[in-house]
């Protein structure tokens, strides 16, 4: 006489309920470890853009991307931004699509990075002598003062070290 061998209800519910507690152990890591995964995506999407903003300044008589034309003193607009940033130019601050003798510097960057905490690409351009935000409000992924060079992320909230994204 042979009997079926398998598993009983009981055996099945304890299987069940132990691979349950060890998805509540291990899930929360995971979760933890794609939130570092943003920020440290935030900190070096930051470094680079700062390192290009540096670089356009040097290359064009120590003025700053963002000013229509060039001309500092001038209010500093998100298009002159983007422009200066994402496409070649000249000693005059004209821009064109193609890289070429009469366009020699940039672009800087392809295009601007999507901050990885917020998921948002708009830059808001702060103006000469107006004040910077303290603390970000998530309603654009960066935001950039040409007058002082000041880049950060437009975040609320903190990574895992309490540190608050706006000031990365």
């Amino acid at each position: 006489m042979s009997r079926n061998q398998a598993f009983t209800l009981v055996e099945l519910l304890i299987v069940v309920v132990i691979l349950g507690i060890l998805a509540i152990i291990v899930l929360p890591k995971f979760s933890n470890a794609s939130a570092t995964a943003r920020a440290s995506m935030l900190a070096d999407d930051l470094r680079i853009i700062r390192t290009q903003l540096e670089v356009f300044k040097g290359q064009h008589n120590g003025i700053a991307a963002g000013y229509p034309g060039g001309m500092s003193g001038v209010t500093p607009t998100y298009e002159a931004f983007i422009s200066h940033m994402t496409l070649s130019s000249n000693a005059r601050f004209d821009t064109a699509d193609e890289h070429s003798a009469a366009f020699p510097f940039g672009p800087y960057l392809r295009e601007i990075p999507t901050n990885p905490v917020n998921a948002k690409n708009t830059v808001q351009v702060i103006a000469d002598g107006e004040p910077f935000p303290t603390s970000g409000d998530d309603s654009d992924g960066w935001i950039y003062q040409p007058s002082t060079m000041r880049f950060v992320a437009d975040c609320s909230g903190m990574d895992d070290q309490q540190r608050a994204y706006v000031n990365y």
